[in-house]
């Protein structure tokens, strides 16, 4: 999948529904689709839900996770 694409995927799903696939959730948060994948393994990631098999993020909870992951650089 083409990155751009993913992205304009995200960008229309979030006008439409507020619920993104792991390929929109990933493309949203500017990270790989994999990396998503093994964070919502290890329990790392943006909470997640399923609806019927499929796995969605709220974008909410994306935004949430991501507020989250601040780092302050200690040395500065």
């Amino acid at each position: 999948m083409n990155y751009s694409d993913a992205t304009a995927r995200a960008r229309a799903a979030k006008r439409g529904s507020p619920f993104l696939n792991t390929d929109q959730a990933a493309a949203y948060l500017q990270i790989s689709a994999r990396l998503l994948r093994r964070k919502r393994r290890d329990g790392t990631g943006p909470t997640y839900r399923y609806h019927s098999r499929l796995i969605q993020y709220h974008i909410d909870d994306l935004d949430a996770w991501s507020a989250e992951q601040v780092r302050r650089d200690p040395c500065a």
